[in-house]
Formats: structure tokens, sequence, C-alpha cells
């Protein structure tokens, strides 16, 4: 299985019925392909989200254990948000699904 279906299982699994986010997000693997939730929806398209996360794949596991701080990986250059204002409104959500697929 590749690490793209592991970590989309994972996210699937998390987000279960309904994701709780409110808005939609996609994390964008860096040419390594894509997550995207809406609701209660996850797959592996590209399509258009309120917030766009630009992340390894490896960084957003290292999110979801804990290993990395998401304001060090921002400041770092290790992720980038498509809107700040969404991500910040979307942040205490994003810690609990985090937490689920931990």
């Amino acid at each position: 299985m590749s690490q793209l279906q592991e970590i989309t299982d994972r996210v699937r699994q998390a987000v279960g019925a309904d994701s709780g986010l409110g808005k939609s997000l996609k994390f964008n693997f860096k040419g390594d392909g894509f997550v995207h939730i809406d609701g209660g929806a996850v797959t592996n398209e590209d399509k258009p989200a309120d917030l766009t996360i630009t992340i390894s794949q490896a960084d957003l596991v290292a999110l979801g254990t804990g290993q990395l701080d998401p304001m060090s990986a921002v400041m770092g250059g290790r992720m980038q948000l498509s809107d700040m204002g969404v991500a910040m409104g979307l942040q205490a959500k994003m810690q609990a699904l985090f937490a689920k697929m931990a």
C-alpha cells in the first residue's frame, strides 16, 4: 500500500461521517498526490478547497504525531497555507482531526 493510500485511509477514518471543519480542506503533497476533505467525503481529487495546505507526506505524519509543530512548519517553509485567515479559524478543529489521526 502506498503512503498516499495509508494517509487517505487514516484521514477517512478520522473524518468519519463529518470532519466537523465546516469548510473544505485539501492537502497538496507536492507532486505526490492530494487528500481532499469536504464534510464526510475524503478523496484524492485535486479539487478547489477553502484551505489548501501544501506539505510533504512525511511532514504531515510528523504533524499528526506531534513531532512537528505547526507554527514551526509554517515559519520554516515546510508547510504553506493558501489562506492564513481560514487556517487560523480552523486551527482548533484541525488539531482535533489530527489527534484522531495519530
